[in-house]
């Protein structure tokens, strides 16, 4: 009877442990920061009552941050960005989203390989599609980018695959794609510098601190033409309207300049 009871009670107690991580799975909420699928961030307390985001139930994205400099580091040198102090420029890393990527890329695409079979690097700009590859990137059989003019190797580093590459073929690393979308997007690179193209959240003063979103952050480079769109990046839905304060019928008035002409 004694031992009956006993297994009863451990079976119990991990019934209790498979319910209560069960139920900590469905109570997990996930959004996205600024591109749906690439930029997912786990909502979680930084300290009790106080998230680190706040999801918006409609769009399923961040609607504002209870610490903008969460999980951030130094950007790094950047050309002509003297001007800012250091430290006062943040970045998300985006290593992290490789996923099994940097694995493939230092274990067969790194250009280098075992003496008795080295590998080859491709003749032309329209390598064979590899099913692996396929499956992997399938954007990479019909590239939203430069419109046909540009490959994989435009972008990716010849023998280190987990970088990027500039003009001099120097890497780049993945958490600085600016310095290699600058290589044909000047004009943006310049606004997104000066602070007119692009996002930045923090302190509010000028030379406040300051999370600067990336390229990637918000733009699929394997599909900026956003295919039938054939522009910009993947529009997201727009938020309800607020509520407007009580006693109000519309917001006719909002079409009315305050300041008489």
């Amino acid at each position: 009877m004694k031992k009956l009871a006993f297994h009863t009670m451990i079976l119990a107690f991990c019934c209790g442990m498979i319910s209560s991580a069960f139920a900590q799975q469905q109570q997990e909420i996930t959004c996205f920061e600024s591109r749906k699928g690439a930029s997912e961030v786990v909502k979680r307390d930084l300290q009790p009552g106080w998230p680190n985001v706040k999801c918006s139930p409609k769009t399923g994205a961040v609607l504002w941050w209870g610490d903008p400099f969460d999980g951030t580091v130094p950007m790094g040198d950047m050309p002509l960005l003297g001007n800012v102090a250091p430290g006062k420029a943040v970045v998300k890393p985006r290593s992290e989203k490789l996923a099994i990527l940097p694995m493939c890329a230092t274990a067969c695409h790194n250009g280098v390989g075992p003496a008795f079979n080295p590998p080859t690097l491709p003749k032309d700009k329209k390598p064979k599609p590899i099913p692996t590859m396929v499956g992997l990137l399938p954007d990479a059989q019909n590239l939203q980018h430069g419109r046909g003019r540009i490959w994989c190797l435009d972008c990716h580093h010849t023998t280190q695959r987990n970088k990027l590459v500039d003009n001099f073929g120097d890497p780049v690393s993945i958490d600085q794609p600016q310095l290699l979308c600058g290589k044909c997007h000047g004009d943006k690179m310049r606004d997104w510098r000066d602070g007119i193209h692009g996002k930045r959240i923090g302190e509010w003063a000028s030379t406040g601190k300051k999370r600067w979103f990336t390229c990637t952050e918000c733009h699929n480079p394997h599909n900026v033409q956003d295919g039938a769109r054939n522009r910009g990046f993947v529009q997201i839905a727009p938020e309800s309207p607020p509520q407007l304060p009580k006693g109000m019928k519309d917001a006719k008035y909002e079409r009315v300049h305050g300041i008489a002409h």
